[in-house]
């Protein structure tokens, strides 16, 4: 994956665009990052679904639960 920068230099005004490859450290943290954030969601997703369950087990709306809890 190619890294982009970008330098401004508010004296003279100029903006230096640098293009280089990553390095594989960064890949590493990259795909590592991807894998964090699929296996997050993921768990979000699954205690979404057993909080819809237990919700419909138990016969009462998200509000209702709510006003249980708090």
């Amino acid at each position: 994956m190619k890294i982009i920068g970008r330098e401004f230099n508010a004296i003279t005004g100029e903006e230096t665009i640098t293009e280089r490859d990553e390095t594989t450290a960064e890949t590493k943290e990259r795909l590592d990052y991807a894998k964090a954030v699929a296996a997050a969601q993921a768990e979000a997703e699954a205690n979404a679904t057993a909080k819809a369950a237990l919700l419909a087990r138990l016969g009462i709306t998200a509000d209702e639960a709510k006003l249980l809890i708090g």
